[in-house]
C-alpha cells in the first residue's frame, strides 16, 4: 500500500483505538500498517455485539469476518487490505481465527465465574497481543499475559457503560472487583521481550486504571508508557 494508506489506517486506528494507537507508533515504520490492519480487525470484532440488535446478529457479523480471514475476497474499506496482508504472509491467519472465535463467546448472556472471565480476557486481550508480538517477530507467552492484564483493566474500565446497556462482561458468580484487579496485577509481573514493546505497550496503563474510576488519557498515561519502554516491563 502506499504511504498515504499507512496513514489513513493509523488515523482510523487513532479514532477506533486510542491506546493500541500510542502503542503502534512505537513499532518501526515498516511494520505499522500491519498493526493498524490487526487493531482495526479487533475493532470490528469487539464492536460486533455492541451494534448488532441481538446476539444471533451479532454471530453473523463475526461469521463474515471469519469468511475474510478463511479467504473470502470482500469489497470492504478493511476486509480488502486485511486478507491481502493474510494472503502475503504479514498477519497469521490461525491468529486472527482464534480472535473471532473468542469473541462468539461475546453473545452469550453473561459470563458465569472467575475462571472464565480470565479465560475470556486472555483469549480476546492476551490474544491480540500476542498475535501483535508474532507480527513483530516475538511469539512470547509473557507479551500474551500483559495483554490478558489490559483486558481484564479495560473490562472494568467499561463496565459502567456497559452498565447503561444492561450488559455486563464482569463474572456473574459475585466475584469482587478487587479480585480482579489482584489478578491483572499479578499478570504485570511477566518480564516480555523488549524487541516487541509497541505489542505489550498498552499494559503500561494497567496500574494507573486499576487506581481510579475511568479518565480520558492524559500526559501522565503517556509518561508511564515511556517508563514502561525504559524499564523493559509494564
Amino acid at each position: 500500500m502506499p504511504a498515504s494508506s499507512d496513514e489513513s489506517l493509523l488515523s482510523r486506528l487513532r479514532r477506533a483505538d486510542p491506546d493500541r494507537h500510542f502503542a503502534t507508533l512505537f513499532a518501526p515504520p515498516e511494520m505499522r500498517e500491519r498493526l493498524c490492519l490487526l487493531y482495526l480487525f479487533n475493532h470490528e470484532l469487539a464492536r460486533a455485539r455492541e451494534v448488532a440488535s441481538n446476539a444471533m446478529l451479532a454471530l453473523i457479523r463475526l461469521q463474515w469476518w471469519r469468511e475474510v480471514v478463511e479467504g473470502s475476497a470482500k469489497k470492504h474499506e478493511l476486509a480488502t487490505p486485511l486478507l491481502a496482508a493474510i494472503e502475503a504472509g504479514l498477519l497469521p491467519r490461525d491468529g486472527l481465527l482464534a480472535l473471532v472465535s473468542a469473541r462468539e463467546s461475546d453473545a452469550d448472556d453473561e459470563i458465569p465465574d472467575l475462571p472464565a472471565f480470565l479465560a475470556y480476557a486472555r483469549n480476546t486481550g492476551g490474544r491480540l497481543a500476542r498475535v501483535a508480538g508474532q507480527v513483530l517477530g516475538q511469539d512470547s507467552a509473557a507479551i500474551e499475559d500483559l495483554g490478558t492484564a489490559y483486558a481484564i483493566s479495560g473490562i472494568l474500565r467499561a463496565a459502567p457503560f456497559l452498565a447503561r446497556q444492561e450488559r455486563s462482561l464482569l463474572p456473574a458468580d459475585g466475584t469482587p472487583v478487587a479480585r480482579l484487579r489482584q489478578e491483572a496485577l499479578g499478570l504485570l509481573a511477566a518480564r516480555p521481550p523488549r524487541g516487541a514493546f509497541a505489542a505489550w505497550a498498552p499494559a503500561a496503563f494497567v496500574r494507573r486504571d486499576l487506581g481510579r474510576d475511568y479518565a480520558p488519557r492524559d500526559v501522565w498515561d503517556r509518561l508511564a508508557v515511556l517508563r514502561a519502554r525504559v524499564r523493559g516491563r509494564a
